[in-house]
């Protein structure tokens, strides 16, 4: 069976239920990205989740959610004392603000052990890591996981990486731009979004960000850009994709996210790119008309055959 593989931290999300009540969810990016890949592979494709979380009863939330929704917990590590992430969500006026609770989370730990980290990646087709996953990380770690990365390129593991910046989580933007950059160079595939690499790189246009990562050895670059026009890179030919339909969002949560989840699993079953970054769009689209990160994965499958 072929493997797909995504590592990163998962969180539990609290956002308003109304009045003084809350709903209890479980979110992250490269969690997102596993959802839709799963979503849109066929069923000789397995997707798992590669994590590490706490032994308490809210951190086993997580196995029981995954399992319960088709993607693999054999790659969820545990840590004896540490616990998982929180954050909050707050809406002012429409906007989404966050509030994060997550400086001890086990997640930090996924990296520390090299054999569990050989583990995590062992026997994966794909495997999926974003900035975030390395932001994370202690800087010993994030060493650790790129060169473990690095090993499983060599053995023939396409490498997929989304960039997505966060500067709260980073020492200061000039270790996140190295960190991305280093990543970049044993990456297969790179996934950036416009903003990001202007706002880490100083890029001019999303042709200066295909230009960059694929010097940096990228086969395959798709540059998201908010909505407008997506430009993807491979085999040394760039090509431009601005036909779409524009949508109104709803909520944009998870749509860079689900955008990755598909185009991956469209190039994992041989499309070519043109197709996937069309099943990216669709799906994406999709997300973002509706509240949440996460949409069911029915409602997913049914355009992916489609």
């Amino acid at each position: 069976m072929m493997r797909f593989v995504s590592i990163g931290e998962c969180m539990l999300e609290l956002a308003s239920a109304g009045g003084e009540l809350w709903r209890l969810g479980i979110a992250g990016d490269t969690l997102n990205t596993a959802w839709y890949a799963r979503a849109c592979l066929p069923s000789d494709w397995a997707v798992a989740y590669g994590t590490c979380i706490g032994t308490d009863e809210v951190s086993q939330r997580i196995p029981k959610f995954l399992a319960e929704n088709g993607i693999g917990t054999d790659r969820v590590l545990t840590h004896p004392t540490r616990s998982v992430g929180l954050y909050l969500i707050s809406l002012t006026k429409g906007e989404r603000s966050f509030s994060y609770w997550r400086e001890t989370s086990a997640a930090r730990t996924l990296a520390d052990d090299p054999d569990q980290l050989l583990a995590l990646t062992a026997e994966a087709q794909i495997l999926h890591v974003s900035g975030i996953t390395l932001a994370i990380l202690p800087p010993a770690g994030r060493t650790a996981l790129i060169d473990v990365l690095r090993q499983r390129k060599s053995e023939g593991a396409m490498i997929s990486f989304d960039p997505n910046l966060r500067p709260k989580l980073w020492e200061n933007l000039q270790i996140a731009a190295d960190t991305l950059t280093e990543m970049a160079r044993v990456s297969t595939v790179v996934l950036p979004s416009f903003d990001d690499e202007r706002r880490a790189f100083g890029d001019a246009s999303p042709r200066d960000t295909i230009n960059r990562y694929a010097a940096l050895g990228a086969e395959s670059v798709v540059v998201k850009n908010g909505g407008a026009e997506v430009l993807g890179h491979q085999n040394g030919e760039t090509q431009i994709f601005d036909h779409f339909e524009q949508v109104e969002p709803v909520d944009t949560t998870g749509a860079g996210d689900s955008f990755n989840g598909a185009f991956l699993a469209a190039i994992a079953t041989g499309a070519p790119l043109a197709q996937a970054v069309g099943l990216g769009h669709q799906v994406a689209a999709q997300v973002i008309g509706q509240k949440g990160a996460l949409i069911p994965m029915e409602t997913i499958k049914r355009q992916a055959r489609n």
